[in-house]
């Protein structure tokens, strides 16, 4: 969401990418679509950062869960505390992916900058 919102305040530097030329950020991909490389470096580093993360999902009889990163300092010790905790980001992100399929609908509807009215 935040960076669906933060390119209608600010740009970075140079005339291609100013307001003028670009008013709505919704329209971006079709504006930068022609630059050289601009995608591919975009799917590259994705691919890096998915490569990297794949090991989990080819150890099928792994005894780790998806998304655990042993970050678990504020983790509850109990069972049932941690079954809730994974509950709730799952509900968490569910709701997070609900909230952003709201707000691209709503700025392509209206292709205006936040606040898409």
């Amino acid at each position: 969401w935040v960076g669906l919102v933060v390119p209608d305040f600010v740009r970075i530097p140079g005339e291609r990418y100013s307001f003028e030329a670009v008013p709505c950020s919704i329209d971006a991909h079709e504006a930068f679509s022609s630059a050289t490389g601009v995608n591919f470096q975009i799917l590259f580093w994705i691919a890096v950062v998915e490569f990297c993360c794949a090991k989990k999902v080819f150890e099928w009889n792994s005894l780790e869960v998806a998304g655990d990163y042993g970050l678990t300092a504020l983790f509850p010790k109990d069972e049932e505390g941690q079954k809730r905790m994974r509950l709730a980001e799952l509900k968490n992100g569910r709701l997070a992916m609900l909230a952003f399929g709201g707000a691209i609908t709503q700025a392509a509807l209206t292709r205006q900058p936040f606040p898409w009215m």
